[in-house]
C-alpha cells in the first residue's frame, strides 16, 4: 500500500504540472486549450532529440526541451489564440484541437510513429524500512511541491502575478484600469505551456513515448481542473494529487478502471457544482 501511495503522488504531480496551465489559461482567457497536448508532446520529443545529442545526459536535455516549448507556445498564442479572445468557447476548442492534430501529424512525420523507450535517468532506489522507492519518482513529487510554493510566491509577490490573479476574478475590471491584459495573457500562456512541457519531460521516462501520448492525459487534466475549480490554483493542486491517489488505489484492485474512476469523481462533482462558463 505504501508503494501505491507513492505512485499516486507521482501521478498527481504529473497531472499538476499539466493541469495548472489549463487552469490558468481558462481562468484568465476563457480558452479551452487543447493545444496543451502539443506542447506536452513536443517537450517529450525534444527531450529525446537532445538526449541523443548530449549522449544520454538527461537533465541538461530536459532543461533545453522545456525551453524549446516556449517559442512554439508564443507562436500559438500570438497568431491563433489571440484572435479568439472574447469568442465562443466552441471556436477556441475547434482551433486548439486543430493545432493538436497538425502537431501530432508533424511529430509522426519528424520522429516516426513507433514508440520510443526512455529509461529512469537516475536508476537508483531509496530503501526505507521494508520498501524500495525509485528515487526518480520521489524527485518528481518534490519538484511538484516546490513548484506549488514557487507559484504561490509568484502570484502573491510579483506585479505580473497579482495582475493574473486579479484577471482570474474580473478580467474586464483589470482592463478598465488601463492594464494591457493581453500582454499578461501571453506570459500566462507561455508559463502554462512550459509547465506542460515539464510534465511531459518528467513523465516520459516512466511511460511510453508515442505521438498520441498527450491526448489521454489531457482529458485527465481537464477532469483535474473541473474538480479543482476553473482558475482555482490551490484547488488544482489538491485535485491533481487527490485524483492521482484515486487512480493509484483503483489500479491496485481494478487496473482497467483507474482512469474511469477519475471521470466518475468528476461527474459527481459536476452534479453538485456545475461549471460556470
Amino acid at each position: 500500500m505504501t508503494l501505491t501511495i507513492l505512485y499516486g503522488f507521482t501521478i498527481g504531480a504529473i497531472l499538476y504540472f499539466i493541469s495548472i496551465g489549463l487552469s490558468l489559461t481558462f481562468g484568465t482567457m476563457r480558452v479551452i486549450n487543447f493545444a496543451h497536448t502539443l506542447t506536452y508532446c513536443i517537450g517529450v520529443y525534444m527531450l529525446i532529440t537532445f538526449i541523443s545529442l548530449f549522449k544520454g545526459n538527461f537533465f541538461p536535455s530536459a532543461i533545453l526541451a522545456i525551453l524549446a516549448v516556449i517559442p512554439i507556445s508564443y507562436l500559438i498564442e500570438r497568431f491563433i489564440i489571440r484572435r479568439l479572445y472574447g469568442e465562443s468557447l466552441d471556436y477556441t476548442f475547434i482551433a486548439t484541437f486543430a493545432i493538436t492534430l497538425i502537431g501530432v501529424d508533424s511529430i509522426k512525420w519528424i520522429w516516426g510513429v513507433n514508440p520510443l523507450p526512455l529509461s529512469d535517468p537516475i536508476g537508483t532506489q531509496l530503501n526505507l524500512w521494508d520498501f524500495t522507492f525509485p528515487v526518480y519518482r520521489v524527485l518528481i513529487v518534490t519538484i511538484a511541491i516546490v513548484l506549488f510554493f514557487a507559484l504561490e510566491l509568484f502570484f502573491k509577490k510579483t506585479i505580473v502575478g497579482k495582475i493574473v490573479v486579479a484577471a482570474l476574478e474580473d478580467k474586464d475590471g483589470v482592463r478598465c484600469l488601463g492594464v494591457k491584459v493581453e500582454r499578461h495573457f501571453l506570459i500566462v500562456f507561455i508559463l502554462g505551456s512550459a509547465l506542460a512541457g515539464l510534465g511531459g519531460v518528467l513523465y516520459a521516462p516512466i511511460s511510453s513515448v508515442h505521438p498520441y501520448m498527450g491526448l489521454g492525459i489531457l482529458l485527465l487534466c481537464f477532469a483535474v481542473v473541473i474538480v479543482g475549480g476553473m482558475g482555482n490554483l490551490r484547488g488544482t493542486f489538491v485535485s491533481a494529487f487527490s485524483l492521482g491517489m484515486v487512480m493509484a488505489i483503483t489500479a491496485r484492485y481494478w487496473s482497467q478502471g483507474a482512469e474511469v474512476m477519475v471521470f466518475i469523481v468528476m461527474a459527481v462533482v459536476l452534479m453538485f457544482r456545475p461549471i460556470d462558463i
